[in-house]
């Protein structure tokens, strides 16, 4: 059907008109929050009929919120991805976003919601560079520059309008990809009170009405799919200008107690959202397995030619590789259930072969040392200081790494992406025409891995032999050599 005679999606042609009640504020209205947040509320009100209302506050001064209020904040998800090993497509309308508000516009509107009786709630993705502090910011300002200033200004409004009432405080839970997200977006809060001089008692309100929560989210939103659009439009039997694209996985972690796990009982619905005493373990399962496996494919994989993550997990050579580094390596390090962690790795294998996400390994590359710091190097470390040897594939992972950032490959240049003085310091190291030095001089840099790595027993000599194999005979025949001999 041509898009053309489609109807304009609205609450009027839907026969949506009866409006949720809003019990949410959220600041943010991208694809992220769209197909994470949005659906979760939506699956709580269908399975125990939370019946909650969500408004959308644009954050910045160029935002989507005219799009969304001119769909009456109406759009649809299309979900994508492996589940057990097979394909899965579903698509949902979301429905319950009630208004989006441009404080930049309509500063008095935006204050409103600080008196809507309903409310609880105060979500957020701002960006990681979100949650910040700008000197700058004055009460009076409509609206003050950053998120976390809009947001105490809205909470002193409340305070005001309920005057302390300590039952009308909020719930506030930020998705920005931080660590201790809510911590910090608190302690921001707190030095704004400060600076702008507000009454004690809104800061012990803060305290003891509002309750803050550190967060974790995992899903892969790449959003609105401009590239097979019309395929999208041809499902539908409106004009939908704000479809989202998601992968099926999903992901919520949330600190919290008793008391959050009544307030939103999503153990009641089907999604993985799990309020926890403390979401450390969880970041660092997602970022050892996840994003450890993803740092320590790519140089790998590239070297042996493939262009993709799926390509990487559908080989039988590098998917081998792949799973191998989780399962027997990265697992053996993490301080949880081994059950738990083996099944979150076999999601992360879905999701890596998930063949409605293109993720082309050279753009994930980008300053693949730091990440290679943060995501693989502990794992290497832990497993070495328990097992008394190195670990062969994250091992051969490192000498890969260091083997791409000489910058070619079989007379091809490989996409190496970082920071000048990382470059710089590869092409130093790779002037030595022995792998020995190299390897010395590489595990030697603490500016690479803040800390001196020669000083790893056997590490250096594992390194300039894997370099060596992977130099005269390519990654595959390079990998056999080196488990014969570590």
């Amino acid at each position: 059907m041509s898009t053309t005679t489609h109807k304009h999606l609205n609450r009027v042609s839907m026969g949506l008109e009866e409006k949720l009640p809003v019990k949410v504020v959220q600041f943010g209205e991208g694809n992220f929050l769209r197909a994470f947040v949005e659906y979760a509320f939506q699956q709580l009100n269908k399975t125990v009929n939370f019946n909650a209302g969500i408004a959308v506050v644009q954050p910045i001064a160029r935002g989507m919120v005219d799009m969304l209020n001119d769909q009456d904040g109406l759009y649809t998800l299309f979900l994508k991805g492996i589940q057990n090993g097979e394909a899965v497509q579903q698509k949902e309308l979301i429905t319950n976003i009630v208004k989006g508000i441009d404080p930049y516009t309509d500063f008095d509107q935006y204050l409103e919601l600080a008196r809507e009786d309903n409310l609880e709630f105060i979500i957020s993705n701002t960006t990681e560079a979100g949650i910040a502090y700008d000197a700058n910011d004055t009460f009076s300002m409509e609206p003050p520059n950053s998120f976390p200033a809009k947001l105490t200004r809205l909470l002193y409004e409340r305070f005001e309008h309920y005057k302390g009432d300590s039952d009308k405080g909020l719930t506030i839970i930020p998705c920005e990809l931080i660590n201790y997200n809510a911590d910090t977006l608190k302690e921001i809060i707190l030095k704004y009170g400060a600076l702008w001089n507000l009454d004690g008692a809104f800061m012990d309100w803060l305290d003891t009405g509002c309750s803050f929560h550190n967060t974790l989210v995992d899903r892969i939103v790449p959003g609105y799919p401009k590239d097979d659009i019309e395929a999208h439009n041809a499902q539908l039997d409106y004009l939908d200008n704000l479809i989202v694209t998601a992968e099926t996985f999903l992901l919520w972690v949330i600190e919290g107690d008793a008391q959050l796990k009544d307030k939103l009982p999503f153990h009641k619905t089907a999604l993985d959202v799990k309020i926890v005493d403390d979401m450390q373990p969880y970041r660092t399962r997602k970022v050892r397995i996840l994003n450890g496996a993803h740092t320590a494919m790519v140089p790998f994989s590239l070297l042996y030619g493939n262009e993709t993550v799926k390509e990487t997990i559908d080989n039988d050579f590098t998917g081998t590789f792949v799973r191998q580094a989780i399962f027997n390596e990265i697992n053996e390090t993490l301080p949880m259930e081994r059950s738990e962690l083996d099944a979150f790795a076999s999601d992360v294998l879905d999701r890596f072969r998930n063949p409605f996400i293109k993720h082309r390994l050279a753009d994930i590359a980008l300053n693949s040392i730091s990440k290679f710091k943060v995501r693989v190097l502990p794992s290497l470390l832990a497993f070495e200081s328990k097992h008394k040897k190195l670990p062969t594939n994250l091992t051969f992972a490192l000498a890969c790494l260091i083997r791409f950032y000489k910058g070619s490959w079989r007379g091809e240049r490989l996409p190496v992406k970082d920071g000048e003085p990382v470059v710089q310091a590869f092409e130093k190291i790779w002037s030595s025409n022995s792998v020995q030095q190299v390897a010395q001089l590489c595990l030697k840099n603490t500016e690479f891995w803040d800390q001196d790595l020669t000083q790893v027993e056997g590490l250096s000599e594992a390194i300039a032999f894997a370099l060596e194999q992977i130099e005269n005979h390519g990654v595959e025949k390079g990998l056999k050599q080196f488990e014969e001999n570590y």
